[in-house]
């Protein structure tokens, strides 16, 4: 999947005429305008107004061409998912002042002032319900990562469900299908560069991984409330004051006017003013390359990279014992960077990646881009270990410590041999049989041109801005395969809400399988997109409703690197 530097141009120009040539073939399909379904109608599982909430859309809505995220196929859907307990929590949303370690205090936005937020843990089948007040001086929302949840539940505003006005709550409420390492985070803004972020572990009660502790390791780049940058201010530096899309993932819900209450928290009005607003020194990232991902590393020069909220200097440690096989369950939360993950005096057996189980491998770093997880066991050594992830082209790291015995931590900026090591990455991975997909010919292609550069700061699909009516087709019981086509000079890690798919490798006609009819393709929801390549993924459409594509750099899909996969009645 890695495209050799020596070969970029050529590859480049190829991906970018058979990536015009497949668009203008399929044109007529994916770029399907929604009929009959008004955006944001969706109103199931809130009382974002502080009203009673009951659930359902009017009777009286007409029935369109798509599914809505409350129609009857998403509740036939919902109603065949598991029946465990229910498991009722209230989540608070606040400005908040977070302590990262060695005396560096911000002012940011957290879940119940925490960094990250309290782990939420449930098992598979089990029903989720929980209530999110919003005490910030924004709308917000709150988006499960790599749950296949019912579409109502996804907690996109302006498609699945409204905004949550400030001072409301909203009630989420949903079986959960499937075991695995996820996470949740708004899909408002810019807001998930904030602290507004928590891990979210599925149990399978028939877990077949056998290990003696589990440690949980959330992974960001930091930049709220250092130096007066936001991440608002970060959004119109990069785009000359031009904010971002204001619906769906766009600004952090405040209009030009609005005053966040708290110092250096506005909101990103779409003018050239906006960025007089900044403060504090530039966060642009202006020489950066990695040569793992043959691409400039990320747009944001951020001044802290952390471990479970803590910097270097200071970093949280993990207590077992010499022997112990440990469970880490990685999740990389930044915002703009991808980490190469390694742990000191240790090989790594790598057994999930995106919550779905893989045929055992080992490696000795990992690479995760925004919004990717890993499970991986080590067995520990004796004595203090560093578990380092290397901010891919940006110079730096974050830290934290396995301890097992008597020794002395090693410096803020170590550098485990490991790192520079093996490094297995999804492509090369197989799933376990109990999750692989069937082998069938796709029944639908959608094609997509991944576009943009850094001057204009104009990331999108196909050239075209996010809007929340755009549709891509899919019908139910549909194999679906998607080809993505990166004609930018920048890597894009790719996200599917609702579904998880095979990672097929590069786009094209060629289509790996085990003889054991079953397709040899690690199941993920999050896909990196190096530059001037290409990759294909498939999916089986079994999970109706109205569904988030996009790039995770938080960054490019608030100016418009996103849309809509939607199913037809």
């Amino acid at each position: 999947m890695r495209t050799p530097p020596t070969r970029r141009a050529v590859l480049g120009a190829a991906v970018a005429t058979a990536g015009t040539a497949v668009l203008a073939a399929c044109s007529g399909e994916s770029d399907t305008a929604h009929s009959g379904t008004k955006a944001g109608g969706a109103n199931a599982g809130g009382t974002s107004h502080g009203g009673a909430n009951h659930g359902t859309a009017p009777h009286a809505k007409p029935r369109g061409e798509y599914v809505t995220p409350d129609g009857e196929e998403v509740a036939a859907a919902e109603a065949g998912r598991g029946s465990g307990p229910v498991h009722k929590i209230r989540l608070t949303a606040t400005p908040s002042r977070l302590d990262l370690g060695g005396g560096l205090v911000v002012s940011s936005w957290a879940y119940e002032d925490r960094l990250p937020g309290k782990e939420l843990r449930v098992a598979v089948g089990d029903t989720l319900a929980l209530t999110l007040a919003n005490h910030l001086p924004a709308t917000t929302s709150l988006h499960w990562h790599g749950l296949n949840v019912r579409n109502n539940m996804d907690g996109v505003p302006d498609l699945t469900q409204p905004p949550i006005k400030q001072g409301a709550e909203y009630a989420y409420r949903f079986k959960v299908p499937h075991p695995g390492t996820y996470w949740f985070h708004p899909h408002t803004g810019v807001q998930q560069d904030r602290g507004l972020y928590a891990p979210l572990i599925v149990d399978d009660p028939k877990e077949p991984l056998k290990y003696d502790k589990e440690w949980v390791v959330v992974l960001d780049d930091w930049v709220d409330g250092v130096g007066g940058s936001t991440p608002d201010g970060v959004l119109d530096e990069l785009s000359g004051g031009r904010g971002g899309m204001g619906h769906g993932m766009g600004h952090d819900g405040m209009d030009d006017k609005s005053d966040s209450g708290d110092a250096g928290h506005g909101g990103s009005p779409k003018s050239a003013k906006s960025a007089k607003r900044r403060s504090g020194p530039s966060r642009i990232m202006k020489k950066s390359f990695s040569e793992l991902l043959d691409s400039h590393g990320g747009n944001v020069d951020y001044p802290h990279y952390l471990i479970n909220g803590r910097i270097p200097k200071a970093p949280t440690s993990f207590a077992a014992k010499p022997g112990d096989r440990i469970r880490i369950r990685i999740i990389n939360a930044g915002g703009d960077t991808a980490f190469r993950v390694a742990l000191g005096g240790h090989r790594m057996t790598i057994t999930h990646t995106d919550g779905y189980p893989v045929r055992h491998t080992t490696t000795d770093a990992l690479l995760l881009g925004m919004g990717e997880r890993y499970d991986v066991v080590v067995t520990a050594g004796d004595g203090v270990f560093p578990l380092t992830a290397l901010a891919e082209g940006k110079r730096a790291s974050a830290l934290a410590l396995l301890r097992t015995g008597q020794g002395a931590a090693p410096n803020a900026s170590v550098r485990p041999k490991e790192l520079d090591g093996k490094l297995v990455e999804a492509g090369e991975l197989s799933p376990d049989e109990s999750v692989a997909l069937s082998v069938r010919e796709p029944d639908r292609t959608l094609r997509f041109k991944l576009t943009g550069n850094m001057a204009a700061y104009n990331w999108g699909f196909d050239h075209k801005p996010y809007n929340p009516g755009q549709r891509h087709p899919v019908k139910a019981g549909e194999r679906v395969r998607m080809e993505f086509y990166n004609v930018t000079e920048m890597w894009h890690p790719i996200h599917l809400h609702g579904h998880s798919f095979g990672l097929v490798g590069s786009a094209g006609p060629s289509r790996k399988a085990s003889h054991r009819g079953q397709a040899a393709w690690a199941r993920k929801d999050t896909a990196i997109v190096r530059p001037s390549s290409s990759i294909a993924v498939e999916f089986d459409a079994d999970n109706p409703g109205l569904w988030m594509l996009h790039c995770h750099n938080i960054y490019h899909s608030d100016v418009g690197m996103m849309t809509v996969v939607g199913y037809r009645h």
